[in-house]
């Protein structure tokens, strides 16, 4: 038995497309999911791949629509061989009930962890240049030091907290993470 399974990040994609082709692939039951190919918690995955026994075939539209990551796929794939199950990535022709299906995706997982790697490092690099450089990265402070000092002296006035979070544009969550009640 051949399972499909289709997944789209949001609610406004749609799954159409993908349901065609797991049909025109022979799948005789097809799960559909819409969330985040981030997520870890994939309820409607999770169901497909425990639907799955010994002797069908997990299909997919594209490695992407499955797994977080290579680790991820690599660990679904390595179950479904204990399990006597084939997997099938329709974009990527991989079919690893046949030998060269097994080798194609042993070698495209490990071309995808190499890149994995590499990015990570000349990002790595990159971030270690910026800092050399004075750059920092991440998201910019909502309040600057000046700021920040006359927001204290505020607070040693009894200002409310709302007053000094809106002169200063910020919210008052913010006003309060920026400082904290010991050194106000």
């Amino acid at each position: 038995m051949r399972i499909g399974y289709a997944r789209v990040s949001t609610g406004g994609q749609n799954l159409d497309g993908q349901i065609d082709r797991l049909r025109d692939a022979g799948c005789d039951r097809i799960f559909e999911e819409v969330a985040s190919g981030a997520k870890v918690d994939r309820p409607v995955l999770e169901e497909a791949l425990s639907y799955c026994r010994t002797g069908d075939t997990f299909v997919c539209l594209g490695l992407s629509r499955v797994a977080r990551s290579v680790q991820h796929l690599i660990q679904i794939v390595a179950d479904f061989e204990e399990r006597g199950i084939g997997f099938m990535s329709l974009t990527e022709t991989i079919d690893t009930t046949t030998p060269a299906g097994r080798m194609l995706f042993t070698v495209m997982a490990a071309c995808s962890q190499m890149e994995r790697d590499l990015l990570i490092e000349r990002t790595n690099i990159g971030l270690d240049a910026a800092r050399k450089r004075g750059r920092l990265g991440g998201r910019p402070k909502k309040m600057n030091e000046v700021q920040i000092a006359s927001a204290k002296e505020m607070f040693a006035k009894e200002v409310p907290a709302a007053e000094i979070a809106s002169a200063f544009g910020v919210s008052v969550p913010t006003l309060y993470r920026t400082i904290p009640a010991s050194s106000r």
